[in-house]
Formats: structure tokens, C-alpha cells, sequence
């Protein structure tokens, strides 16, 4: 399987300057092409090829006096470019047929973006010195800070830029597919949430680590700076390089949270099972910022690729099956419940249930794993003790509002 690689670079002076001229060639070239689609669309004139694009776009129009500083870069990074437009209309197009998530139609890039990007394929002739340097086509060795070592050698190289203004080499690699880890008994169920992050179906929850909450204050004094600067000056870009280096701190601290958990549960279980979230219509509401700061997607998708990585098996159920409803016990639907109600009683068999680890339960069930529910049930009781006032179950274990005192 394919997966990418990404290392952080340190371009001096000039490498920085060439590293622009190809973002923003790269740029023009995509919005040509895109231009004289979209011409040929609203004129009803055929759909102009890549080939013939590139040709026009970049081959006569190197030799043209308005575009003559194509030449200063690669061909190969403007070659690609048109092969990204090329994706997008795929992608467009794909998502009106209902093979993949309806996806808009492509954009006007602008030099403004957050995000600028450049990608070497094998035929721009990049490689990686003895010395550890990414020697790319008219841009030179660049420094890399290797973190670990690549597992085969890549076939591509993306430079990134980010709004932080920090460089980032990407590599797509081909894995060893035989890289499975042993074998385990273990199975579970995951249920995701806010007040806790995920909660197992053995039990464990996974305090949610809100990192966006912990520096919102400090955000905000950040932003207001921002807004207050006069457009155009440096004093501006300064401040806003300071509201995004603030955010990608916390977008990095949440990466890692999720790379750390998602590998300790692939690690420990030989199948996962999680519920698929309706995500987009979430963050339409009041939890909108909670939601985006647990970045659930993000660790779903970790444990997905993760899975199929290192031999486990990774069930998705759907998002309409009513895990927080039934008692994982019985299996008896008892109703929906607010959710302030975080432990409450079967009313057919009576034990006394906590809400995230049940439907965590019900969720490894609904896959059809085997787990064993340790902390998920308690033994049914005749007369569960009131909230707030210590009980005793018949085998002698006191608890507090009907769960065992830990």
C-alpha cells in the first residue's frame, strides 16, 4: 500500500526565492488550463485535452514575452499541475455519478492561498544526497530534518508551504504489505465522543484532550491584534503569522495525540470497530467547535489505514444504529435518552448501564465482534441506590448511583 511521508524542511534565502517562483508558476499554469476549460464549457466548444493544454500553455508559452519566466522552473512541476487539474475534474465529475462524496467544482488558486504546493515527480530527476539533502530541479539541496527513515524509495516529492510559513517535504512510498503485526485475541468497540474522546468497549475512557479549548484564550488576544493592524503592512503580516503559527501548534499537538492512541489500539487488538459519524452535520451545530477540535474523522481515518497496514480487521457500522438505545445485556431497545443522562436502568432486566461504554458495546457487537464487556454491565439490583447515596450490591461492592465505587 501507498502511504506518504512527510518531513520538515529549511530552504535558505535563495531555495525560499526559487521555491516561490515554482509555487506561483504552478499556479498560473492551473489557472490557464482551468480558464480555457471553463471558456470551452460556456462556448459549447469540445473539452480541451491535457496535451493539447500543455502545449499551449506551457511550450509556446515559454517562448512568449508574458510568460516567458515559465523557464525558470522545472517543466516537470508545470506538467503536473495540469495532471492535478486533471484530478479535480475526475473528482467533480465522480462525485455528480455518486462514486465518491459530492465534491465542488475546481477553483482559482490565488497567490494568497494558505497553503502553496509543488510536486516532483521521477521524471524531474530529485533525489536525496549522501549527505541527507532533498536536491531538487533548479531549487538546490535543501536541508531535511529526518524524523525516521523512509521504507522504500519514493516515487514523488511534494514541497509544501504552509500558512505558518513552514516548508514540509511529502513522500509517497510503496509499504511492505507483509508487515503485520502478531496476532491477539483482543476485540473492541469504540464509541467517540466530547466530554471523553473515545470510550472502550472493556471499559476505558480517554479523557478528550481539547487542545484548541486550552489556547482559545490566548487566540483571541492574538486575532484581535490581528484585526487591528492596517492592511497591507508588514506589522499585519507579522500578526497573522502569529495567529497561524498559534494554530498550527495545536493542529500538531492533536496529530500526534491521534497517531499515539490510534497505534496503541491497532497494536492491542486484532479487530476495532467504530461508529461512522455524520461529522459534516455535527459541525453545523452549537458543538461545531467541540466537534472540529476532536477531530474524530482524523483518527478514524488513522485507525483505518492502520489496520489494513498491520493485518487487523476494521469494521465500520452505521451511523444510524441505535447503540446508546439498547442494553448491550438483553439487547432489549429501551428508547432514546437525553444526554444528560449518563447511567441509567434497563427497565427489562435492570442492570444499571453507562451510557458511552454500552453503546461502545453495542457498537463491537453491531460488527460482529466477540467482546467481553468488563465495566460495560452491572449486575441487575432490585433497589439501585439513589443518586448520590452509597449502596451495596448482594455481593458486597458499594457503589454510588447504582455504579461500583472505584
Amino acid at each position: 500500500m501507498q502511504l506518504r511521508y512527510s518531513f520538515r524542511v529549511y530552504p535558505n534565502g535563495p531555495q525560499r526565492s526559487a521555491l516561490a517562483r515554482a509555487f506561483g508558476c504552478s499556479r498560473v499554469v492551473y489557472n490557464d488550463a482551468l480558464r480555457a476549460r471553463e471558456t470551452a464549457r460556456a462556448e459549447g466548444a469540445p473539452f480541451p485535452k491535457t496535451g493539447d493544454l500543455s502545449k499551449l500553455l506551457i511550450t509556446d508559452a515559454k517562448k512568449t514575452d508574458e510568460r516567458g519566466w515559465l523557464g525558470e522552473v522545472s517543466a516537470v512541476v508545470l506538467q503536473q499541475s495540469l495532471r492535478d487539474l486533471d484530478t479535480a475534474y475526475r473528482n467533480f465529475f465522480d462525485g455528480l455519478k455518486g462514486k465518491r462524496p459530492l465534491m465542488g467544482a475546481p477553483r482559482f488558486k490565488s497567490r494568497k492561498d494558505n497553503r502553496q504546493a509543488v510536486r516532483f515527480t521521477a521524471n524531474a530527476r530529485w533525489k536525496i544526497t549522501t549527505g541527507g539533502r532533498l536536491s531538487l530541479p533548479k531549487i538546490g539541496d535543501v536541508r531535511v530534518k529526518w524524523s525516521r527513515a523512509l521504507p522504500s524509495v519514493p516515487s514523488t516529492v511534494t514541497v509544501v508551504k504552509d500558512a505558518a510559513n513552514r516548508y514540509f517535504a511529502s513522500f509517497v512510498v510503496e509499504t511492505d504489505p507483509d508487515e503485520a503485526l502478531p496476532e491477539t485475541d483482543a476485540q473492541v468497540g469504540i464509541d467517540l465522543g466530547l466530554s471523553h474522546f473515545a470510550i472502550l468497549s472493556d471499559g476505558t475512557k480517554i479523557d478528550a484532550p481539547r487542545f484548541l479549548r486550552r489556547v482559545e484564550k490566548k487566540l483571541k488576544k492574538e486575532q484581535r491584534r490581528l484585526s487591528r493592524k492596517t492592511k497591507g503592512s508588514n506589522n499585519r503580516t507579522k500578526a497573522r503569522l502569529k495567529v497561524a503559527r498559534a494554530h498550527a501548534r495545536v493542529a500538531d499537538a492533536r496529530r500526534e495525540f491521534h497517531h499515539q492512541l490510534s497505534t496503541t489500539i491497532i497494536r492491542e487488538n486484532q479487530a476495532v470497530a467504530v461508529e461512522d459519524l455524520a461529522v459534516k452535520g455535527l459541525a453545523r451545530t452549537r458543538l461545531a467547535k467541540s466537534v472540529h477540535d476532536a477531530g474524530w474523522s482524523a483518527f478514524v481515518g488513522m485507525l483505518e489505514y492502520k489496520a489494513a497496514r498491520y493485518g487487523r480487521t476494521f469494521v465500520r457500522i452505521g451511523r444510524f444504529e441505535p447503540t446508546s438505545q439498547v442494553c448491550s445485556q438483553c439487547g432489549v431497545k429501551d428508547g432514546p435518552k437525553p444526554l444528560h443522562i449518563r447511567v441509567w436502568v434497563c427497565r427489562a432486566c435492570g442492570a444499571v448501564l453507562d451510557r458511552d461504554i454500552n453503546a461502545a458495546v453495542n457498537v463491537a457487537k453491531a460488527a460482529g465482534l466477540a467482546v467481553s464487556a468488563c465495566g460495560a454491565r452491572i449486575r441487575p439490583v432490585l433497589v439501585p441506590a439513589q443518586r448520590g447515596e452509597a449502596g451495596t450490591h448482594r455481593d458486597g461492592q458499594t457503589t454510588v448511583a447504582g455504579i461500583p465505587a472505584l
